[in-house]
């Protein structure tokens, strides 16, 4: 067991910002088209958080032509090449499932001051 854990711990990234729910975040996904790659950016809200260390993901939700959008990232992938914390969110509960029913100014969240 020792062996996996030193393994997935070399393959932690080091350089990330203090990630926390209801921030809002830019995420630099890298996507391969063909033989190009490119930097896709994807900005929303962290609405959740799952696991820890090498399988730690987050849920990341945006509004898109007035379709909501959730994606998932592993915040550890070497296909994630960075994320931005644009704006920290002021909440009060682990997971902002809540957001999912809400449409225009009632699917904010406040900024923490």
């Amino acid at each position: 067991m020792d062996l996996v854990k030193v393994l997935s711990e070399q393959q932690l990234k080091s350089d990330l910002p203090e990630l926390k729910i209801g921030d809002t975040v830019k995420v630099h996904a890298k996507i391969k088209e063909g033989n190009r790659e490119r930097i896709q950016v994807f900005e929303g809200i962290i609405i959740a958080m799952k696991h820890a260390g090498i399988n730690k993901t987050v849920t990341v939700r945006r509004i898109s032509y007035g379709v909501g959008v959730e994606k998932t990232f592993p915040v550890h992938s070497p296909n994630i090449a960075k994320f931005e914390v644009v704006r920290n969110g002021k909440v009060r509960r682990a997971k902002l499932y809540y957001l999912r029913g809400r449409v225009g100014k009632a699917a904010k969240v406040a900024e923490k001051v």
